[in-house]
């Protein structure tokens, strides 16, 4: 089959384009650098162009080495047609760590510069310590203005066309709005239709930020993952009554919220499933059902990681609180 066309945003105040869907790579455990690159391989065949990583995922290689076979292949004509995304880990969200941490992704992925940069969570922990979970003891308050500063750099010396943030809240958004020279893109967040950002969206609308949503299927499979998504009787009622799959009906609204997202699947005919939602639209009594009949309960947000010294710091206080 051809290539399907996916819809792009524009990003940033260069008006980068960003395709809407975007290919993620963040699993528990991480896959199979072969599995990866063949379903990246697939996706590009498909129509696929947007792709998102993370040194956390311990995806930037074999993506980078999947997305040079591509353009060898002549699957795409250049690197150019690509919008890949990376981000700052916490160990590296300190001072004078920033572009030498991009300049790693840029080196693992094969690449001359990232489309897109996000500072990954809104704390940083100890330089040079990359164990996940984070250990307690790890963790440390992240001085925004060195990191946003650095993030800055970045643009400026032609290593991230747009740079942005990551599950940043709405109070964490507007500390960065408030010290910024270059304003944030994109931020990226859990978001589906059981936690559907209505605020944060709204203050991201109003400052010409993109919203980028992850988890929007529930991240089955995944140790921070929900069936809540795909067992949604709401969503399953509409699915049934379009004839579409409740993850088609999931995304066609995020998409139609105005907001761009990344889905993982390494498999061709889910791949090929997730690109079937623009030759079709969401009613508006069903738009309304999906915005007042699903309980909201965040996925990651909630969860609680574990290290040897049993619970420690929350994704709940990373996203609301100070540490």
């Amino acid at each position: 089959m051809s290539a399907m066309t996916v819809p792009n945003l524009a990003v940033g105040s260069d008006h980068h384009l960003m395709p809407v869907i975007g290919f993620g790579t963040a699993a528990s455990p991480p896959p199979e650098p072969l599995l990866l690159k063949q379903a990246v391989i697939d996706a590009i065949k498909l129509g696929y162009r947007h792709f998102d990583t993370s040194p956390r995922y311990l995806t930037e290689e074999p993506l980078g080495e999947a997305l040079a076979e591509a353009v060898s292949l002549g699957l795409i004509g250049s690197r150019s047609e690509l919008f890949v995304t990376s981000k700052l880990w916490c160990a590296d969200a300190h001072g004078g760590l920033v572009v030498p941490a991009i300049q790693r992704s840029l080196k693992n992925l094969k690449l001359d510069y990232l489309d897109l940069y996000l500072i990954h969570w809104p704390v940083s922990s100890k330089p040079g310590k990359y164990k996940f979970p984070i250990e307690e003891d790890d963790f440390l308050p992240m001085d925004y203005e060195a990191v946003w500063s650095e993030m800055e750099e970045c643009k400026r010396l032609g290593l991230a066309k747009c740079i942005g943030v990551s599950n940043f809240s709405c109070k964490k958004l507007q500390h960065i709005l408030s010290i910024a020279t270059i304003l944030p893109s994109v931020n990226q967040v859990e978001m589906s239709p059981v936690w559907q950002q209505r605020k944060l969206k709204e203050l991201c609308k109003s400052k010409g930020i993109v919203l980028t949503a992850y988890s929007v299927l529930g991240s089955r499979g995944a140790f921070w993952g929900t069936p809540k998504i795909m067992e949604s009787d709401v969503l399953k009622e509409i699915a049934d009554a379009k004839g579409k799959t409740v993850a088609q009906v999931s995304m066609r609204w995020a998409y139609e919220e105005g907001v761009s997202m990344v889905v993982k699947s390494f498999t061709k005919e889910r791949l090929e499933e997730n690109l079937k939602i623009f030759d079709w639209s969401l009613t508006e009594e069903e738009m309304q059902r999906i915005s007042t009949e699903i309980a909201q309960c965040r996925i990651v947000g909630g969860e609680v990681y574990i290290s040897k010294k049993g619970p420690i710091k929350s994704l709940d206080e990373m996203w609301d609180g100070e540490i």
